[in-house]
């Protein structure tokens, strides 16, 4: 039998680079790596359960893909560690949970008013919503990528349409939070967490592009906080890597909580993708959880 450290199924293009920084890191720590793509998943699902070929961590990049999920299934069956385990994932990714826990946490979160789903409760009552200023933010509690988020709502009209886009699904009302600008820059951040470790960088909410938080960041304009932020969440969201956007206001403020569908792409490949560094420590702790 083939026994591999770790096990990694994938079938986005973009991941492409986030595999060889993979492999890269498997080679320089000495272990072993098992890619199974669209081209070889029959012949390896076959393998896996003949008990051809084993693994010891699983390193999912193809959820959402319904052929890949005998793999996962075969890894719970088996008790292969699972880097962020889809039952985890399923439950962080819910906006409307994860708001509650961070908040009884002691993390600060925009002002939200959360509604059931349409289908549960399709008349709500009355809605105050002063408290969100003349403009807010309208998000589904399971939206992905910015998916069914209205940015600079204004009316109730426009919560009750939105609640009926995504009907089975949760959604909050949220204050827009101001973050404060420091020599031109937006104070805004995309924090990375990987196995232990926290990875801020800035973050443009509109362009998206990134840049890094250096140690003179942190000690010029007090940043250090945010990996104290990144790592609180960890302990609440128990995954192995993820991504958290926290702006600076008055204080620090959680934007958007968990995501863990994180966009691989690497900056020197694309404008708005990942700092190459960030992305080389990430793989590198994670493969060091195999």
């Amino acid at each position: 039998m083939i026994l591999y450290d770790l096990c990694l199924p994938w079938y986005w293009e973009y991941d492409d680079a986030f595999v060889g920084l993979i492999e890269r890191a498997c080679v320089a720590q000495g272990k072993t790596l098992w890619q199974i793509t669209p081209t070889n998943l029959l012949e390896a699902i076959t393998a896996l359960y003949k008990g051809e070929v084993n693994f010891r961590t699983l390193l999912d990049r193809a959820q959402g893909d319904i052929r890949f999920e005998p793999i996962n299934r075969w890894a719970r069956e088996f008790g292969a560690r699972r880097i962020n385990p889809t039952e985890l994932s399923l439950w962080s990714e819910d906006k409307a949970t994860m708001h509650l826990e961070l908040i009884e946490a002691g993390l600060n979160t925009p002002h939200t008013i959360l509604l059931s789903p349409f289908i549960e409760e399709p008349v709500v009552a009355p809605l105050d919503l002063s408290p969100l200023g003349e403009r807010f933010v309208i998000k589904p509690s399971n939206g992905g990528g910015g998916e069914g988020v209205i940015m600079g709502a204004e009316s109730v009209e426009q919560i009750l349409q939105a609640r009926t886009e995504f009907p089975t699904q949760k959604y909050l009302i949220q204050a827009i939070v101001q973050p404060r600008v420091f020599d031109g820059r937006v104070a805004w951040f995309r924090c990375f967490y990987s196995a232990g470790e926290a990875f801020p960088c800035w973050w443009h909410p509109e362009t998206h592009v990134y840049a890094l938080v250096t140690a003179e960041d942190e000690s010029r304009y007090g940043l250090d906080h945010l990996r104290d932020v990144t790592k609180r969440i960890a302990s609440i969201c128990k995954l192995d890597w993820f991504s958290t956007e926290i702006a600076l206001a008055e204080e620090f403020v959680v934007v958007d909580y968990v995501n863990d569908g994180i966009d691989t792409r690497i900056q020197s490949r694309a404008a708005d993708g990942v700092p190459d560094e960030v992305m080389e420590q990430i793989t590198s702790r994670l493969v060091g959880l195999a």
